[in-house]
Formats: structure tokens, C-alpha cells, sequence
């Protein structure tokens, strides 16, 4: 991979100032992009109940065409992946055979798509899949999950034999290649925000004493199993990872977390991936510090999950001026499909209704205009 389109974290490169600086293309992997803004992943549960794509899905996508990447809904590579109800997967004919008609119309549009490659790990509830959920550790996660019966606390995941971690991370390439066959430009695998990939970096969520476990090392050997089969099954260039380091969310803390994240940059960077997806969920010093020891395409999401307020305009310039090659922006994209216009033409960005994230249907999904056009009455 070439670094020729980003600034070199030991010696930075002027950055554009204002919008400019979001608006610049950029080289990913085999992708040339148009402007440097990501739309994040986010998951809207408007697939069907079996884990199909959808048509509305497909419109959503395609109404946001205009990001110079877009990261799909997070995607279950196994049924035993799922976390939620209503979310897609990437696991049987049938739900790659679906997902055409969102990167094909993603494509008509002009746009660049990559899928999320979530597994829940033990964010998972029988209620969900069908399953106990699997873990590095029986050790459940914080708080309650969204079953088909209603909010449900995590039940205790079973521990994975060291036999069958192999089998979790080769889940991820063989979704990705069901992917990549489904029109995908690539795929990213999510390592962030407690689930199945955070859950093996996390020395609360792992207490496992084998090759996966313990030490640093043996912490991040998950991580680096399920990317590395993932790279050589569609090609690096093709591959991203998104990691949230001391996030803490839904109990997956780390003791240690710009050594556990620097640790595992370390090993990712012999892979040449096509990015990394850094969420900024670290004080700015420690975020600065995976910037210099990452050497290749780094998108920052630049808001903590949990900040009540979405990032926007001011804070993507930010972390374009801090080195970030690319930055991602979530709720932001919401209720303005028209986002990169906006930021361009520094024009008030409107606000989503968060009572509809997940409800399912139309409203708070499809009906938020662009400029200049009136919202569908629904």
C-alpha cells in the first residue's frame, strides 16, 4: 500500500484547512474515493427476520452514495455471530444473494460500500439465535440485550475450547468472501465496542490461560488470526479492522489499552491492510500515539460512543488536522443523506429522531431530505 495520499505521522504534511480538508480523494487499498468522509457503521435492524437485505436498505444506502466510503449495518458472519434481532447476515446463500441489490444500487449511485463483519460473541442472547452464545471466557457481558421476547440480561456465553477459535475467526473470512461475491468493495472487521474481537483484547472478558489468552500476546492472537484469514481470503487490500481501545462498553475493559492496541497495530501492520478504523474512545495523546505507530490509511471516528452529541463538522476538520486520513461520521448521516454537501457548503446539518433508530420501517429512515427537497409525510 502506498502512502502517498496521507501525511506521514513522523513528519505531517500541511493540511487543507476547513471542509477542504474532507473533501481531498483519497487512495484505500484498490479504492479510489472522492472525499475523505466515511459514513460509520451503524446498525438500523431493518433486515428480515432470516437476515436478508432489503429493498429499503438498499435506498438507504444508495440516498448516502455520495460518502467517499460508506461501512454497512454491522453483519453476523455466523448465525452463532448474531446479536440482535433484525440485523443482516452473510452466512447462507440466501443472504448474499440479498445484499446485491444494496451494493448495486450503492454503486449506480457513484458510491464505495464495505460490510461490517460483527460477531456478537457474547453479546448474544438463545432468545436471538437459537444458541448459547460463545465467549473466550464464561464470563457474561454488563447490562441487557434486545431479544424477540423483549430486553433480556446476557446470559453467561460458553467458553470456546481452544479447538474452536479457529473456526470464529475463519467465520470472518468466509463471510467476506460471500461478500466480496455479493458486490462488496471490501469488508471490515469489528473489533470494537465489547464484541466477539474486544472480548478476546479485554483481560476481564478473557481470563483464558492458552495461546489466547494471558499475556498481551496472547490477547490479540484472536484479532490477528481472524484478520490474517480474512486478508488471505479476498485480499489485504480489501480489508479494514475497527477498534474502540478502553471503550469498556458492555463490560470488555482492558487494563492496559494503548499497549494492547499498539501491540496489536504492531502485528496488523505486516498485513498491509487497505485501513484502520480508530474510534476515540482515548484521551488525545494515546489516540496521537496509535496514529504514529499505525504507518498505513487511518479513519478516526472522532466522538466517543457514548457522547450524547453526534460528531459534526468541526470535529472531523479536527481530526483531519491531527492526521487522521479519513474520518467517519454516524449519526451525522442519519438525517442528512446529503452530508458530504453540507460539510462542503459548511450548511446546518439536521437532527435525527433517536426514537426511530430501530423501529424498523420507513420513518427515521428513508423519509430525511436532502436540501431543497420536503420530507415524505409517513
Amino acid at each position: 500500500m502506498s502512502n502517498d495520499d496521507h501525511p506521514s505521522p513522523s513528519a505531517p504534511a500541511a493540511a487543507p484547512t476547513g471542509a477542504d480538508a474532507l473533501l481531498e480523494p483519497v487512495t484505500v487499498g484498490r479504492l479510489r474515493l472522492p472525499n475523505r468522509v466515511v459514513m460509520a457503521p451503524m446498525s438500523r435492524v431493518r433486515a428480515t427476520a432470516d437476515g436478508l437485505a432489503t429493498p429499503l436498505m438498499a435506498t438507504y444506502f444508495a440516498q448516502r452514495a455520495s460518502a467517499g466510503l460508506i461501512v454497512s449495518d454491522g453483519v453476523q458472519p455466523s448465525l452463532v455471530g448474531q446479536s440482535n434481532p433484525g440485523t443482516p447476515g452473510l452466512h447462507t446463500d440466501e443472504q448474499e444473494a440479498s445484499w446485491r441489490q444494496v451494493t448495486g444500487a450503492v454503486h449506480d449511485a457513484g458510491g464505495h460500500v464495505v460490510a461490517q463483519l460483527m460477531h456478537g460473541g457474547r453479546v448474544s442472547h438463545p432468545f436471538t439465535t437459537g444458541h448459547q452464545p460463545v465467549a473466550p471466557s464464561a464470563v457474561p457481558a454488563t447490562g441487557q440485550t434486545f431479544t424477540p421476547r423483549g430486553p433480556q440480561d446476557f446470559p453467561v456465553p460458553r467458553a470456546l475450547a481452544t479447538s474452536e477459535v479457529a473456526e470464529q475467526a475463519a467465520s470472518y473470512a468466509e463471510a467476506a468472501v460471500r461478500g466480496v461475491r455479493a458486490g462488496f468493495d471490501g469488508v471490515e472487521l469489528h473489533g470494537a465496542n465489547g464484541y466477539l474481537v474486544a472480548q478476546f483484547l479485554s483481560d476481564d472478558a478473557n481470563l483464558r490461560t492458552d495461546r489466547y489468552g494471558g499475556s498481551t500476546t496472547g490477547r490479540i492472537r484472536f484479532a490477528v488470526e481472524a484478520v490474517g484469514a480474512t486478508a488471505d481470503a479476498v485480499g489485504a487490500d480489501r480489508v479494514g479492522i475497527r477498534l474502540s481501545p478502553g471503550s469498556g462498553i458492555w463490560g470488555a475493559h482492558e487494563t492496559a489499552p494503548l499497549e494492547t492496541h499498539l501491540a496489536l497495530l504492531a502485528e496488523l501492520s505486516r498485513l498491509d491492510l487497505a485501513y484502520v478504523h480508530l474510534e476515540a474512545t482515548l484521551p488525545d495523546d494515546d489516540l496521537l500515539a496509535l496514529r504514529r505507530a499505525w504507518e498505513g490509511v487511518l479513519v478516526v471516528n472522532p466522538v466517543h460512543p457514548a457522547s450524547p452529541v453526534p460528531a459534526g463538522r468541526d470535529d472531523a476538520i479536527r481530526w483531519r488536522r491531527l492526521g487522521a486520513d479519513l474520518v467517519s461520521l454516524g449519526r451525522a448521516f442519519i438525517a442528512n443523506p446529503d452530508l458530504v454537501e453540507r460539510l462542503r457548503h459548511d450548511l446546518p446539518l439536521a437532527a435525527a429522531d433517536p426514537a426511530t433508530y430501530y423501529t424498523g420501517g420507513e420513518r427515521g429512515y428513508l423519509d430525511y431530505p436532502a436540501l431543497g427537497e420536503r420530507r415524505r409525510a409517513g
